[in-house]
């Protein structure tokens, strides 16, 4: 069964940071490549972070890239998103799941047909 629960938002001012995970069911979490996603009201779905199986090789998106570092325990299916110095652009649903190698570089969508979890929402007040 697909299994993908994202947690840890919530509400935090501009300059602050949250730490989201994501526990990911194994046979999920054997795909080759993770990530985060995000989804601002009225915009589409974007691939912010990714992260291969082994955890050796991460790409970001612009918008994030040095303020948000994406990791991954194996051993507890889990993985995590931590935002630090927070914007108010930041704010969004987010959530985890497969993700295309060169989904943050060439701005691709997600593959189709993919299941999603309820995903964590982050606030940021400025």
């Amino acid at each position: 069964q697909v299994q993908l629960v994202e947690s840890g938002g919530g509400l935090v001012q501009a300059g602050g940071s949250l730490r989201l995970s994501c526990v990911a069911s194994r046979s999920i979490f054997r795909i080759n490549v993770m990530g985060w996603y995000r989804q601002a009201p009225g915009k589409q779905r974007e691939l912010v972070a990714t992260i291969t199986t082994s955890g050796g090789s991460t790409n970001y998106a612009d918008s994030v890239k040095g303020r948000f570092t994406i990791s991954r325990d194996n051993a507890k299916n889990t993985f995590y998103l931590q935002m630090n110095s927070l914007k108010p652009e930041d704010t969004a649903v987010y959530y985890c799941n497969i993700a295309y190698p060169d989904g943050v570089v060439a701005k691709r969508p997600p593959p189709e047909g993919l299941y999603w979890g309820q995903g964590t929402q982050v606030t940021v007040s400025s």
